[in-house]
């Protein structure tokens, strides 16, 4: 005799452009993100200069996707282009798909390629990028970006390019 689900369900993840009022809710998942993921970094900006660069810079200036369960939104990635500016999840939703989803988003929007720079000893986000197809093409010494922390540049080329290629 089949056993009945009483687990609760979680509401579906849903992926949509940030909508006015969302600066602070991406903020807060950046902050908290950056806190517990890249603790080895130097604050170089205070936390009111950061929700200033997200609500100011960040949303105006580049393509913000959040990613929704029921009314809480609980990741978002920044696109300039082919480039991913920003990725961040809020803590304590990571391992549950969410990036993964973020990245399928942005392969959808630019099938050919993408690449984004991370920093060198951010382990778990290396190994995300790397299992989604993402190779390492550079290497930063930290001269290159304003907490002057050794980088890696990452790059994934769509199924288009290897169709090209002879």
């Amino acid at each position: 005799m089949p056993i009945p689900d009483t687990a609760p369900h979680k509401p579906p993840l849903l992926i949509r452009a940030a909508a006015p009022g969302d600066d602070r809710a991406i903020a807060d998942i950046y902050l908290a993100a950056r806190a517990k993921a890249l603790s080895f970094l130097p604050m170089v900006h205070s936390e009111a200069e950061t929700r200033a660069w997200i609500s100011y810079c960040l949303i105006p200036l580049s393509e913000v996707q959040v990613a929704v369960t029921g009314q809480q939104i609980i990741g978002f990635i920044a696109l300039m282009g082919d480039e991913i500016e920003q990725l961040y999840i809020a803590p304590d939703h990571w391992g549950q798909g969410v990036g993964r989803q973020l990245i399928l988003f942005a392969k959808h929007k630019s099938p050919e390629h993408l690449a984004l720079h991370c920093f060198a000893d951010n382990t778990r986000a290396r190994r995300f990028y790397e299992r989604h197809g993402f190779v390492a093409t550079g290497f930063g010494d930290g001269s290159c970006n304003e907490e002057g922390v050794p980088d890696v540049r990452y790059e994934w080329w769509g199924i288009a390019k290897l169709d090209a290629e002879p």
